[in-house]
């Protein structure tokens, strides 16, 4: 099922022994629109550091619980591998992170979670078999906040549709399906939904995203109109 991002920020986030803190923003990938990993805020409990939860730590997302529920201990938290919030996530720390934690790092196979489908399933689900090709064959980690996306202009081939507002992602895979779009005067004030794949670039220095659509084929096909997703989670 597919849930609104919005609905999760500040979401309080519970471990095994107690509270860690509350959600504050996603970075994912803009390609595969992956989300690899959430961004607590843990308040004064480790001082207001920058603690990263990967989906491999949920059993999945529930949006209209109270608490979002973590399968680790804070003790495992704590002594997770620091990342500097000053800089942006490096696979030299992803390769402590997930050895740290013995999830199979999604960089080493042919599927978006590297050798499955889900951060739920477990390695040992996946049939014996030839190894796959790795998807991510570099270093470079290049992934983007949610939050700082919104507010992005966004720019069919023929002209301005509007600006980022939110995202869905489905609640077992983590994978983002659809950009939710204010579109202000243009489309009388709508919220629609454009799907991750019409997206062509994020240009983050002048805060714009390209689409591959124009601004009439959008209102031809009637674009997908908003309260289809609130019905979901406002």
């Amino acid at each position: 099922m597919l849930y609104n991002i919005k609905s999760t920020y500040g979401r309080n986030l519970a471990a095994s022994d107690g509270d860690i803190g509350h959600v504050k923003d996603f970075y994912f990938e803009e390609k595969s629109g992956a989300i690899r990993y959430m961004v607590v805020d843990t308040g004064l409990w480790l001082m207001k550091r920058l603690v990263l939860l990967s989906p491999h730590a949920f059993e999945r997302v529930q949006p209209d619980a109270k608490a979002l529920s973590v399968k680790l201990t804070r003790k495992q938290i704590e002594e997770s591998p620091r990342i500097d919030s000053r800089h942006m996530v490096s696979r030299t720390f992803e390769k402590d992170y997930y050895r740290y934690y013995g999830w199979p790092p999604y960089w080493d196979g042919a599927d978006i979670w590297g050798i499955v489908g889900s951060p739920a399933t477990l390695p040992g689900e996946v049939l014996a078999g030839e190894t796959p090709a790795p998807r991510h064959c570099h270093e470079h980690v290049q992934l983007s906040s949610t939050r700082g996306i919104v507010g992005y202009d966004v720019l069919a081939s023929d002209g301005s549709i509007g600006c980022v507002s939110s995202f869905l992602a489905d609640d077992q895979t983590w994978v983002i399906g659809e950009w939710v779009i204010d579109t202000g005067n243009w489309y009388d004030g709508k919220q629609i939904l454009l799907p991750s794949s019409a997206v062509t670039l994020v240009n983050h220095e002048k805060s714009k995203v390209f689409l591959n659509v124009a601004r009439w084929d959008i209102q031809r096909k009637g674009a997908h109109i908003l309260p289809k997703v609130t019905a979901l989670h406002p």
